[in-house]
């Protein structure tokens, strides 16, 4: 998997091999906004037009356009694991909050 970022808008990327195409979505909006391309060019040059078009559409409807994500996370979880994790942040000396940030955010580079 591939993404791309634009304006801190960000896609998901895939190949269709039918299609001979490389083809995305924006990722983290409920508006559907989606461009291809035959190359890794014609793809980005796609994605920029498609974050620059839904972001012109939204001035001219008078709507803002939906931005990715607020920063505030809830999960649901088992009670047993809930209690692993907080223990593991006292035992790291952070409030679970920061340790949970601290475990994504290494998530996330694996």
């Amino acid at each position: 998997m591939t993404t791309l970022n634009h304006k801190n808008f960000h896609a998901r990327v895939e190949f269709d091999p039918e299609d001979g195409l490389f083809v995305g979505r924006i990722a983290g909006i409920n508006d559907v906004v989606g461009f291809h391309g035959e190359s890794v060019t014609e793809l980005t040059a796609a994605f920029r037009e498609a974050v620059d078009d839904y972001i012109e559409t939204c001035r001219h409807v008078g709507k803002e356009p939906e931005r990715t994500y607020s920063g505030k996370l809830m999960l649901r979880v088992p009670p047993d694991l809930h209690a692993q994790a907080a223990r593991a942040a006292e035992l790291s000396g952070k409030s679970l909050n920061q340790w949970g940030e601290d475990v994504l955010r290494a998530a996330v580079r694996a």
